[in-house]
């Protein structure tokens, strides 16, 4: 038997472990990767983020590719093409707030050049290196999430909460939230 690395606790299944080993906390300055993951993890809301993953692939086909230029230029046909996708999360607030994002990211690039550039401002360009020693210890929020949610939502994004920010921020690297016993923890 292969002895398995020291993780955090919440990947129980596969799909979340391989998740949880290469891309939690990675940092990230793509801006289609970060629309994806504002998606996502809007999406996940009152869900497991396991289901999220396993639609994953789907997302990217029905959301072509997290390019906002197409999304931001979808029509009453694609939204109801969405709605009747059965490989996303059909909920007509998500997929709406989806093209509105879109929308919004457009705006951010012709103003700050990237999403990236707002995004990673609310770090100062760095990743926050935490030291959690349980998962219980590990915030839902932060200030700088819930900085980020109020700006957002300024600018027009919907399903951006304090919460949903601080998931977004963990994903994409801005924190690092790995229990300092895990394998992928920075050492600060």
């Amino acid at each position: 038997m292969v002895n398995e690395p020291q993780r955090c606790p919440w990947p129980q299944l596969p799909l979340d472990r391989e998740y949880h080993d290469k891309e939690w906390g990675v940092p990230v300055h793509d801006d289609q990767k970060l629309f994806e993951f504002l998606v996502l993890e809007g999406a996940q809301a009152g869900l497991s983020w396991s289901t999220v993953l396993k639609k994953r692939e789907t997302y990217r086909e029905a959301f072509s590719n997290y390019d906002p230029q197409i999304i931001a230029r979808y029509s009453a046909k694609d939204f109801a093409r969405l709605m009747d996708n059965p490989g996303i999360i059909r909920n007509r607030l998500k997929i709406e707030s989806t093209i509105d994002n879109a929308k919004a990211i457009l705006k951010v690039q012709e103003e700050m050049g990237s999403l990236d550039a707002l995004v990673w401002s609310f770090v100062n360009g760095k990743t926050i290196v935490n030291q959690w020693q349980t998962w219980k210890d590990v915030p839902a929020q932060s200030p700088e999430s819930l900085a980020m949610s109020k700006e957002l939502r300024r600018r027009g994004f919907r399903f951006v909460g304090p919460t949903i920010c601080y998931a977004f921020m963990q994903a994409m690297g801005l924190v690092d939230d790995h229990l300092t016993n895990c394998f992928r923890h920075r050492k600060a």
